[in-house]
This record gives structure tokens, sequence and C-alpha cells, in this order.
């Protein structure tokens, strides 16, 4: 009796043939089940919640399967051809794990009956060739020479994309809007460069698309209140520097005698040295003008806005950097007319209960930033996610 050879670790499932494959086959239809009532214009949405208790509701089966938890490994490529789907295309992840199911459920008999799985892929990859030649023989050519033409297309594109979603009654006003944003892109066309921001409160249709950069700011220092909230074509220095005062040293300060300022009620001439990294100020010749904001680094020299990234994400400054020119500094030692950017309108604005900053009319914009109005955070996160869908497939019809 010769000993027995074990190679792989105690328990391990060896199982395989034909009871495996049908084994597989069927865990891949339990995950089409889960997905398969959202499909199409009629399909409903799923609530699904996480262990952290984190409801989400969606349509996009590739945000369904994410959450699933899946274990079964022939089921999990399942999940990945629906990620891969949502990376590449954008949209269709629902439709790509339907298939494949379908495929396998019409294959199964087969299987059963003792076919190799070797001629049935044989006779996959005949199918597919034979599909992909009719897709050629039916396909719209995008004429890029026509931009009417290409429009229209491109928004029923998007439309097409939207009528299965949660938005579907707001698709023309939605699909208007994004092949708007995708324009304003450069040839690369990166989809980071839109930018989304979510407002509660507001009807869907109160959803706006900026020509430039938009984000979280309200104007905080000293002041603020009097200051004016628009600025027509400001220089714009992109600061990555801490404008928040640190704790200063004991009697250090600093004597300004450069700039005439005859404002009244102008602050006392000696600033501590934490005021330093931005002295406020400029010479102002109209009196009692506001100007404990401004920004002054040598006489006479003015600079309007200061976008700092400290606070919020570099993301932000770079978003501001694509569409305004210029460029991040790290100090506010030497700044010159090359590194700074300008837009033709800088305003602060209320969009819902928060202040939104806008640069728009940016000469170099190839950045855009979509507002989304609505109710409920579930509802505004399934719009990003229908948005973002409309996005890749009018990016996909460009390139």
């Amino acid at each position: 009796q010769p000993t027995p050879v074990i190679l792989l670790k105690e328990g391990t499932d060896t199982s395989q043939g034909i009871p495996q494959l049908v084994s597989n086959i069927n865990a891949c239809q339990v995950i089409a089940e889960a997905v398969r009532t959202t499909l199409g214009p009629r399909g409903m949405d799923k609530l699904i919640v996480d262990e952290r208790g984190k409801a989400t509701i969606s349509n996009d089966g590739a945000t369904i399967l994410k959450l699933l938890d899946v274990v079964h490994p022939a089921a999990k490529t399942l999940v990945d051809i629906a990620k891969s789907q949502d990376a590449e295309v954008g949209d269709g992840t629902t439709s790509v794990t339907l298939l494949a199911a379908e495929f396998l459920k019409q294959v199964k008999p087969y299987v059963e009956e003792g076919l190799h799985p070797q001629i049935i892929i044989r006779a996959f990859r005949t199918a597919t060739q034979l599909a992909v030649n009719k897709i050629k023989d039916i396909a719209v050519s995008v004429k890029k020479e026509d931009k009417d033409e290409q429009r229209s297309l491109l928004e029923k594109c998007a439309a097409t994309a939207l009528s299965s979603k949660l938005i579907s009654q707001s698709k023309e006003f939605f699909s208007k809007m994004v092949v708007d944003a995708v324009m304003m892109l450069d040839d690369l066309l990166q989809l980071k460069m839109i930018g989304i921001k979510k407002v509660q409160g507001g009807a869907l249709e109160d959803s706006q698309l900026v020509a430039g950069v938009a984000f979280k700011k309200t104007f905080s220092y000293a002041g603020f209140e009097m200051q004016p909230k628009k600025y027509q074509s400001p220089k714009i220095a992109l600061l990555n520097v801490e404008l928040e005062l640190k704790a200063e040293k004991d009697n250090a300060e600093v004597r300004v005698n450069t700039v005439e300022v005859r404002a009244r009620g102008a602050w006392p001439a000696s600033f501590s040295l934490g005021h330093l990294g931005l002295l406020l100020q400029r010479g102002q010749e109209e009196m009692g003008q506001p100007w404990s904001s401004w920004l002054s680094l040598r006489s006479g020299a003015c600079w309007e806005v200061a976008v700092g990234c400290q606070q919020w994400q570099l993301h932000v400054c770079l978003h501001s950097l694509q569409a305004c020119g210029g460029s991040i500094q790290t100090s506010v030692n030497a700044l010159s007319d090359d590194v700074l950017g300008c837009c033709e309108l800088f305003e602060e604005t209320q969009i819902g209960g928060e202040r939104y900053n806008l640069f728009t009319g940016c000469p170099k914009a190839k950045t855009c930033t979509i507002i989304l109005r609505g109710g409920a955070e579930q509802f505004m996160e399934e719009t990003e996610r229908s948005l973002h869908d409309a996005i890749m497939i009018v990016r996909r019809a460009i390139k």
C-alpha cells in the first residue's frame, strides 16, 4: 500500500469536472438575478445596506455588484467584468453582466451532456466575430466637421444613457449639460477635469454648469461683510501656504511705512509676525473704502483673489490652475505676472445653504464644474453616478 502524497493543505476543496462547471454557472445565475430587475427604462432601483449601515440606492449595475460582498470565485468574475465595463465605457454595466450570465445559461445543457468546454469556447469566439461584424455594419459614424450634427448625436447618446436612470424625467436638461461639460475639456478629455459638487436642497433643474471652477468656501477674515463679492478680471495667486494665523512670537512687530493708508479706522501700523505671511493692506484713495482684505506684498501691487489650498484638497488648486493659468506658489515673496492666473469674473455666491466661490470666463478653461441640486443625499449620489455614466458615454463617442 503506497503512502498517499498530500500536496494541498487539509480541507481544500478539489472538486472538478462537470458538477463543478454546473455549480459555477449556477453561481453566476444568482448574481445576474440580483441585477436583472434594474435593467432598462422600466428597471427598478435597489436599496443596498452595507455592514456599517450606510444605505445606497442605485440603478447602476457596477455600483450594486461592488456593494454585494461576493465570495464565490466564479461569480466574482461577473463583478469584475461589470467593473471593467464601468471603467472603460461607463455605461452598460448591467447589460454585460446579464449577457454573460445568459450565455452561460444557454450552454449549461451542453456542459451537462458532456460537451468539451474548448468546443463551446470556440463556438463563442466565432459568434463574437460575427456579432462585431454586424455591429460595424449598422454603426453610425460621428462627423466631427459638422458641429451641429455632432452635437445632436452626442446629446442623443447622453439622453439614452440617462433614460434608464433615476433622473430620466430630466434627461433633456442633463444631456445638454453633459455635452456642454465634455465639450469644454481639452483633447485628452480627462474625466477628473469635470468637477461635480453636490448641494442639498432645491430642485434637480436648479443644477448648473460652471464654465470654470467652483468650490465651497466663504470669505472669512476681518471685515469680509463689507467686501465686494464680485471682481471683474482679477489676478489670481494660487498659494500652497498656510493662511491661518499661528501663535506669534512675543514682542515682535513689523512696522509698515510704505503704503499710504487714508482709510478711516485703519489698523494700527504695527502687526505681529503672524500677519506677515499675508500683509492684508492696500493704499486706497477714497475715504472709508473697506480695505482690510487687500493683499499687498509691495507698494501698489494688488492681488485681488488669493486661492490658498491648505484648507481644502490640492485638487481644487489644480483645477483652478487648469482653468485660470498661473502656477502654484509655495511662498508669497516673488509673485510676478507670469505666475498669476486670471479670469473674467470671480464671485462669491449663495447656492442652497452653502457659499460658493465661482471663477468664470477663464481664458484657458479646460475644466468645468457641475453643481448638482436635489433632495436626499442618496438621491444626489445616484444622480452623480448617472451623470458620470452619461459623461463617459459622450467622451467615448467623441474619441
